[in-house]
Formats: structure tokens, sequence, C-alpha cells
């Protein structure tokens, strides 16, 4: 790689490291351990200073002097620093009060998960985490800000944050996120540490949520805008703000109503007649058992799907064994569909029992690149009985394998790229992905049964109507039970899931864009390239291609998919 580039690359992801500290204890890199995070306007405006002088070198460099590899990498380094710096210059710290994205959740997802591989380091994580009370301050501080800016919250959302910490500071000490970071197991110091930090939990950590906690219920709260008035929209400058998350989470310049246009399509045009054709398939394997429901009845049919006790988990154990088994066929023919495959493995985990009530049904958390912590797929075990057994396999299929985990695990080992374009990425490309694996999985055989396959569509229905709903409340100025109401007449997703989906989609604007616009590009790239190959296409290939570069941007993708065709074509002459 050009030495200008690589230097580049490396002194802005050190950069980023330095202003993310646990993000880079997260990926390996123990030389900020002993820090965390600092979201002051004063630490934001040099960080923003350091990314515009970064852009202008990167800037300066003349494409035309790089091979393809390099082309890629000079494209994504500087789409990331402008996603970085409008970021910044669109204040969207003073957003974050959220039960997703605000610092309390991310400081509770993410500290039992970090690893502190040798003595030096674990002692250093007791000076971090003495910190809290100063990043929650901190927070405080911009959300107060936000408000005298008329950037009032989501009150439904600000009730998600409160009610997410009350449950974390009921927990029993000994069971806090902070004791469970992964320290040194034969250390000496291992339990002098533990007491420390137990100490410190007690005496410092647990007080700041607290004062946090009573901050969001006191001050933001009884600010917060009504469930009439939910989306970004009604904030200042909040068209500007929308359009900003569209193409940060998109890399495309699609406008709120031709997204909005798009979903409608597929929901209520393109994905009706795939129900009928499964729903026949699947009752008529009943015989006797058959429900007396018409599969062309959309309403009935979703009615059905929702509350049938035959489609609901019995307890968590089921949950659990349906997601791991789907992982362990996976891994089984995943090397039939994919040339270059992950070291990394990945386990199942219950989503912690203080997050769980306001957490999405499943996410996923990515291996340590050092090894020392697996993939790990959390799927929330809350509330069984509610959940659908339908959607349990697509949703593994999803988060894991060969949705996100073989995806990110990929990435994360190349060797040949910076350590930015390992790590970093968009999100349509990433969650396009792992939609794009939802349907995969079915060219697998990886589905166990009809119900399995009807669960599929209802994974699919539910992405498309994220691209209604979410232009629906940020830019046509939808209420929230106007998008719980499309959920409920358009997809089969059941309503307990329902309302912390709209909630979720409230507090990440544009976040929800990005799973359908990403995986309707790779399905355009991979129809192109077959009817441009023919007989010659491999799916091998193409997947290689597509997984090879790291999370690019849609533009990018479609570069790389171009190139290996015309590669391709020079090939078999």
């Amino acid at each position: 790689m050009s030495e200008q580039l690589n230097d580049l690359a490396d002194r802005y992801w050190k950069r980023v490291l330095w202003e993310n500290p646990t993000l880079a204890t997260f990926y390996g890199v123990h030389d900020h351990d002993d820090r965390l995070e600092d979201l002051s306007t004063e630490a934001e405006s040099a960080y923003r200073y350091d990314l515009i002088g970064l852009r202008d070198e990167v800037e300066a460099i003349d494409p035309s002097t790089l091979s393809a590899p390099e082309r890629v990498t000079r494209s994504l380094l500087l789409n990331q620093i402008d996603v970085r710096v409008e970021a910044i210059d669109l204040r969207l710290v003073e957003l974050a009060s959220d039960h997703m994205d605000g610092p309390h959740a991310q400081l509770l997802m993410a500290a039992p998960l970090l690893t502190y591989p040798l003595p030096e380091h674990a002692l250093a994580s007791i000076e971090r985490y003495s910190q809290i009370p100063r990043l929650l301050g901190q927070a405080l501080d911009r959300f107060r800000e936000g408000l005298a800016a008329g950037r009032t919250p989501v009150a439904a959302v600000i009730a998600r944050s409160v009610n997410a910490l009350d449950r974390y500071l009921d927990t029993d000490i000994v069971n806090d996120p902070f004791l469970a970071a992964s320290v040194p197991q034969d250390w000496d110091g291992r339990d002098p540490w533990l007491i420390a930090m137990t100490e410190l939990v007690r005496d410092e950590i647990r007080p700041a949520f607290d004062v946090y906690r009573n901050v969001l219920r006191d001050e933001l709260l009884p600010a917060g805008r009504d469930e009439t008035h939910p989306g970004i929209c009604w904030i200042p400058d909040g068209e500007a703000i929308y359009d900003a998350f569209i193409h940060s989470y998109t890399s495309t310049r699609a406008s709120a109503q031709e997204l909005h246009d798009i979903g409608r399509m597929i929901i209520e045009s393109k994905l009706p007649t795939e129900y009928e054709q499964a729903a026949t398939r699947w009752f008529d394997g009943l015989g006797d058992a058959r429900p007396d429901v018409d599969p062309a009845d959309l309403s009935a049919l979703f009615d059905f799907i929702r509350n049938a006790p035959q489609l609901r988990h019995t307890d968590a154990a089921e949950i659990i064994d349906i997601a791991t088994s789907s992982i362990d066929r996976a891994n089984a023919v995943t090397p039939e569909w994919f040339g270059r495959l992950p070291v990394a493995r990945c386990e199942v985990s219950p989503v912690p029992d203080f997050l769980a009530a306001d957490s999405p049904y499943a996410y996923y958390f990515p291996a340590a690149p050092d090894g020392t912590r697996p993939g790990t797929y959390f799927i929330n075990t809350a509330s069984p009985t509610d959940a659908s057994r339908a959607e349990a396999e697509s949703i593994a299929f999803h988060e894991a394998i060969p949705g996100h985990h073989l995806q990110i695990a990929i990435s994360q080992e190349l060797d040949d790229v910076p350590d930015f374009q390992k790590h970093e990425g968009n999100t349509a490309y990433v969650e396009g992905w792992a939609l794009y694996a939802e349907r995969l999985a079915d060219e697998m055989g990886l589905y166990s049964d009809e119900v399995a396959r009807i669960g599929m569509l209802a994974a699919d229905s539910w992405r498309s109507a994220r691209l209604v709903v979410d232009t629906g409340i940020h830019a046509l100025g939808w209420s929230r039970q106007q998008a719980i109401d499309y959920f409920r007449d358009n997809t089969p997703v059941p309503m307990d899931q329902v309302e912390s989906e709209v909630d979720r989609y409230i507090a990440i604007p544009g976040q929800a864009l990005s799973y359908k616009v990403g995986q309707l590009e790779i399905e355009r790239l991979r129809a192109r390239s077959v009817e441009r190959l023919g007989d010659a296409f491999s799916i091998k290939n193409f997947h290689d291609t597509v997984l090879g570069s790291g999370a690019v941007t849609l533009p990018v993708l479609a570069e790389l998919v171009e190139e290996s065709l015309q590669t391709a074509f020079s090939t078999s002459k």
C-alpha cells in the first residue's frame, strides 16, 4: 500500500481510538485502558480539528496514482472522516439520551465483554471506571444544552432509559457488569482487583448512575416530546439532521420519500404473494390439523402467526437451543458457499436481565481481534412464551452465520487492509449483508421447516416496514401509534416486540433504513453478476468479493463487484 495513504489510515485510526478508549480495549488495543471517553465540547472541537486536517491530506492524494485496493481505502477513509465530522457539526451527542446508544447503555453493555489480559491492563481499568461520574456528568451537560436549543427527546424513549437504569441499580452488586470484565485468571492480584472494583461500584459508579437516572427522570422526561410528535422532524434543523442520518447509515443520497415508497411497494405488493405461497405449503402439510385460515387473507394469517400457541417458545432454554442448532447447521455448510471463512467462533448468550426489558429481541457483539473473546449472539429470553418461534431461525442466521458474525469476523481477520477498514464500516453494508444472509440461508437449505420460512418472510416484512415507519416518523410526521399500527396491519411481528422496535427507530433515526437498502443493493449486484457471467458465475467468488474489503460503502461495493466482473471477462478471453 502507498506509504503515505497507509500512514494517514494509521493516524486516523489512532486518533479514533484515542477519542474512543473503550473501543480501543474492545479491539484489543490496551494503550488507553486507563481512560474513558470525553464528551465535552472542548474535546469534540479538538477531534474535529484533527479530522479535518487528516481529510485534507487524504484528499490531496491523487487517486490515479493508487492501485484499486488503495483507491477503496482512500474512498472509505474520506467517508469515515466525513461521517464523524458531520456528527460533530450536528451535535448529535446532545440527542444521545436514549436506551440504545446512550452513554449509560453503552457502558453497561460493553463492561462485561471487555478483556484485560495482563495485570497492568486490569489495574488500569480501575482508573478508567473511576471516571464514570465525569463522563455521565458531561453527558448530562450536553443533554441540557440540547434542551436549551429546543432539542427535546421523546418521553417514551427516556422512559425506557429510566427503566433500564432502575433495573440496573436494583441488581445485586455481586452481579454488577463492571465486575464481570475478564482479568487474568492466575493473577495473584485478582481478588484485590475485585475488592477495589466492588468498592468503586458501590461508592462512585452506582451513585453516578443514580444521579444520571434522576436527571433523565426529573428533567428530560417532563420536557420530552409526546407520542404524537416522536420524529426528529419536530425539532429545530430536524430535516437536515435526518438527511445526514440517511446518508450516514445508507451511504446513498436517497430521499426519505423514495425510501418510504420502496418500503410500501415491497410490503404491499411483493410480499403478499410470497406469504400466500408459503402459508399454502405450510397448511397443506398439516393435514387434519390445518387451521381455518385463508392463506390469501393476510390480516387473518398475521393474526394466526402472532397468536397461535404452537408458534410460541415454551421456555428460555428452547430459545437458546434453537439459536445454537441453527448456527451449528450453518457452520456445517458454509464451506460450500464461501471461499473465505473466519477463524473466530460464535457463541450464543442471553441478554443480561437488567437490559432485557428494553432491549431488542437479539443483537450481535463482535469477537475480540486478539482472540480473547468470541463473537456473541445475544438473544432476549426475558419473556419466552411471548416470543415467536417462527422467527427464531431467521434471526440466528441474521445475527450469527451466515450473517453478522461471518461478515464481521472475516473483516476483522483481513490481513491486507488498514486497521480502520477491518473494524469500521457502513451500516447499510453490515446490516444489508445480514438481511441478505436470511434469504441466502434458504438457498443453503438451513431452514428446518415451512414455519421457519414463514419466519424468514416475517423478518423481511419487519425490515421492509422499517423503511416505511422510520421515514414516516422522522420525515412525514407520523405519531408513535401510526407506526405501531402500520406494523400491526402489515407484518406478523408480535405486538409485544412492535412497541420496543418502534421506540428503537424513534431513538436512532435512520439506522433502521440501512437493512433493506443494503440487502437490495447486494441482491442487485448478484443478479447483475449472474446475468453477465452466466454459467461462469461462482457464488463463492461473489461472496468473497463482497466480503473481501471490509464493510465498504454501497458505491464502493458496486465498484468492487464491477472490477471482479471485468477481471472474470479478461480471464475468460
